[in-house]
């Protein structure tokens, strides 16, 4: 058994990470484009996660972290086809939003050992038990989609926008 098995690795690390984030120094005088700079970033973050986990319930998978194996379906459209970690990534933009409105290069410090945390304990976890159950349909969803962000991240984004933009233009 491994030290962390059983721990909910993404919402304690995304709390100890918070919580070290309001130890960090502030900036300056918070100005009103960091405002707006930390505002668009919650928001983006937030909806990503939000949509993730509606996705996930609506098609009746499991949302616990402890359980990756126990996935009833490979989730590979929407917020999904971004990253494969579209939650983590959106967690992961939640704090950095916090680091933005603090305005201090010390409070990205936590959102680094955030990423580096999930990266390290979590992920390697689900991969291993999604490759164990949807085997070699989780290994193309792999090579198209990328673990965290990245240019195939855009173009997933870019194709997710031009198919909403259809569907509302055909009602």
């Amino acid at each position: 058994m491994k030290k962390h098995e059983g721990i909910p690795v993404p919402p304690v690390a995304m709390a100890v990470a918070a919580l070290t984030q309001r130890f960090t120094p502030r900036g300056r005088k918070v100005r009103k484009l960091r405002r707006v700079a930390a505002v668009v970033l919650a928001a983006a973050s937030g909806t990503l996660v939000l949509a993730t986990l509606a996705d996930f319930a609506r098609r009746g998978t499991t949302l616990n972290p402890n359980a990756p194996g126990t996935a009833s379906v490979l989730v590979t459209g929407g917020s999904n086809s971004i990253s494969r970690n579209p939650m983590y990534v959106g967690l992961a933009g939640l704090l950095l939003s916090l680091a933005v409105k603090r305005g201090s290069w010390q409070a990205l410090l936590p959102v680094a050992g955030f990423v580096v945390a999930l990266d390290r304990l979590q992920v390697v976890r689900e991969e291993e038990a999604l490759r164990g159950r949807f085997a070699e349909a989780y290994l193309e969803y792999c090579a198209r989609t990328p673990r965290w962000l990245d240019r195939r991240s855009l173009d997933a984004v870019r194709d997710i926008w031009t198919t909403a933009a259809r569907r509302g233009s055909a009602e």
